[in-house]
Formats: C-alpha cells, structure tokens, sequence
C-alpha cells in the first residue's frame, strides 16, 4: 500500500459566480474525513459562464470531479462528451465527471437530490410546484420519478416552454397558475423552486389564502390551511426562509433545500470517487455549518 504522504492529490471543485456561498466544500471533505480519503481536496472558485471552458481546459488528471452551479448549468453542456438523459431533458448539467480518456461525462444530481430528499412525503398523485426556471424542471422529473402524474405550475408570467416540453417528456399533466394563486389548492405536496424575491411573493400570497396579516398575525378567517401538506424549501440559507415560516405557520411540515443538497452532492461524492457516500456525515457537517 503507497502510504498517504506519497499518494497523488485528487481534485474536486464547486465552480459558479457567485460561489462563496456554497456548503459543497464542507459536505464532500465532511464525506472524505469519514471515509479516510486523506487524498482528497475540495475546493470552491468563483468562475463565470464566459471563463469555463478555459478553467476547465487548464486543469490537470488530477481533476476528477466539478460540481457547478448558477450560472454554468447550461453553458456546461459544451464541455460534455457524453451527456445523461436527466441532465439532458432538464436542459441543465450541475456534475462533470472526469473520464478516462480525460473528457467530460455531463450529470444533473439535483433530480435525485429532490426525489430521495421527499421519498418519503405523502402526494397522492399531484404535486404544486413553486417557479418554472431550471430547478423547477429538476422538480418536475423527480416528482414524475415518485409517481406524481399532475402539477400546478405556479409561475409569474407565462410558463416556460422547455418546462412545460420536459413535463410532456416526463409524462406529467401541468396546470399552470398565477403565482400568487398557489396556496389556494395546493395538495399534499409542494415544492418551491423560487429564489428570495419570489419566495417572498410566494409567502405573502400563503399568509393571504390563510386569513393572515404579514408576520403571522390573524386576520380574523381560518387559518392552519396546508395541514397536511408537505414543503419543500430548495433554499438552504437563511434558514427559516419566509416562505418556511408561512408554511409552518399555516400547518405545513417543511423541508429545508439541505435535505436536497445533501442528497445530490451524495450523488457527485459517488459519481467523483466510486465510493458509497456517508450521509450521516454530511447532514452532521452541513448543519453545523448552517448553525454557525
């Protein structure tokens, strides 16, 4: 056995602009501290859509693995010489995996981000997604993936038409519906796809289907209306979100976007290195992080 001072480094990556942000360097490295996978380094740079091909193209053997993130999901299409179906079809690739020959296999893991983080929700069929952008789309596959057949699509404006392409492909009937219109049939399981700003109009719209001023404050009908009702936060910061206090407010049990981050960058941590990816290890490390 080559002792652990005289192996190779192996690399891996979170690419995006902004990037400082991401938790990807403590779950993955939290994943090689558990598995002993002293060769390993994770690291973040901050890199834009006009700068990937270059940054990638410099880097070495070494480089096994690069998770990506806003705004190269798609531009990363152009680096792949092969190319999943999932990460196909939801038009957007947030996983390079490094091939033999060195080339580029492209992979999107934040549909079985989403699928393994709600395995376990109630649905009973139908779903309400929040946003129509390209996580939505990540949304709606792995919602077809638990065997939900029909979604209310809530969008400002108009649907996009590669959504709405991809819940065809998927087999899922989609109603769309104003935004602010959501909470008012939203079913057993919601999830919201939206950045800050559209959570924001997503929580208010909530809070006036429920009878309730901003806040949380009564406003005299009943409240307690997602009793039953599942949500899914894909937002991981800041944590509760104001959409998540609504929710919970309203009678939701919610999920935080850490179950989904943990589980898809479970999914790179096997993708990059072959190994079954400790997950108690990750949640302990991404919840600390988040505490702090």
């Amino acid at each position: 056995m080559v002792p652990a001072a005289q192996r190779p480094v192996l690399n891996a990556a979170v690419l995006g602009q902004p990037v400082a942000h991401s938790l990807s360097p403590t779950l993955h490295s939290a994943g090689y501290r558990a598995l002993g996978l002293t060769d390993w380094r994770y690291t973040a740079h901050e890199v834009g859509a006009d700068g990937l091909a270059d940054w990638v193209g410099e880097r070495d053997e070494s480089w096994r693995g690069l998770s990506l993130t806003m705004p190269l999901k798609e531009v990363a299409f152009e680096l792949a010489a092969t190319t999943t179906e999932t990460a196909r079809v939801t038009g957007a690739v947030n996983t390079l995996v490094r091939r033999e020959d060195l080339g580029w296999d492209a992979h999107n893991t934040d549909v079985h981000g989403i699928e393994a983080a709600l395995a376990d929700a109630p649905h009973e069929g139908t779903a309400t997604v929040l946003g129509g952008g390209a996580t939505a789309r990540s949304a709606l596959l792995a919602l077809a993936g638990l065997g939900v057949r029909s979604v209310r699509l809530a969008v400002r404006g108009e649907a996009r038409p590669e959504t709405l392409r991809l819940a065809v492909h998927a087999g899922v009937a989609v109603e769309v519906v104003a935004l602010g219109e959501w909470a008012r049939d939203a079913g057993r399981l919601v999830v919201s796809t939206l950045p800050p700003v559209g959570a924001g109009a997503a929580a208010a719209a909530l809070e006036g289907a429920s009878g309730r001023a901003p806040g949380g404050a009564s406003g005299g009908r009943p409240g307690r209306e997602l009793v039953g009702t599942t949500l899914m936060d894909v937002v991981y910061a800041d944590w509760p979100t104001p959409l998540a206090r609504a929710a919970t407010a309203a009678g939701a049990t919610v999920l935080s976007g850490l179950d989904m981050l943990v589980h898809q960058a479970a999914e790179q941590f096997r993708l990059f290195t072959g190994e079954a990816p400790p997950l108690d290890a990750m949640y302990a490390a991404g919840r600390q992080a988040l505490a702090r």
